[in-house]
């Protein structure tokens, strides 16, 4: 009885677990040296609620670099970008789930000449 109790709460907990919005892959992705891309797209494990998930990008002075809203659609986040110059940018996203799970991260790519 007690192994059925143990197993019964892992695999509640190994449930909730799975639950979290978590980055599957990003274009440009994380270190990526790219030409100027026209928008940044995130894909996550778990459907997505629009208001309250968000993506900001930033050149090396801090500068918002976007030009238009996020639109989520399912699991995948898309934020428009301005024409971007070469250097460094950073790209910083929160993503909550539809059953209210938050994760966030940040990374870096570079647009090259």
């Amino acid at each position: 009885m007690r192994a059925l109790t143990v197993l019964a709460t892992l695999a509640a907990l190994s449930g909730a677990a799975a639950a979290h919005a978590f980055l599957q892959s990003a274009a440009p992705a994380a270190g990526e040296n790219v030409r100027a891309p026209s928008r940044i797209v995130l894909h996550f494990s778990e459907p997505l609620e629009q208001s309250f998930s968000a993506i900001v990008v930033t050149d090396e002075a801090g500068h918002d670099e976007s030009t238009g809203p996020i639109t989520v659609d399912g699991t995948e986040m898309d934020l428009p970008l301005k024409p971007l110059t070469p250097g460094r940018y950073r790209v910083s996203w929160h993503a909550v789930s539809v059953d209210t799970h938050r994760t966030e991260g940040k990374y870096n790519f570079l647009v090259l000449p």
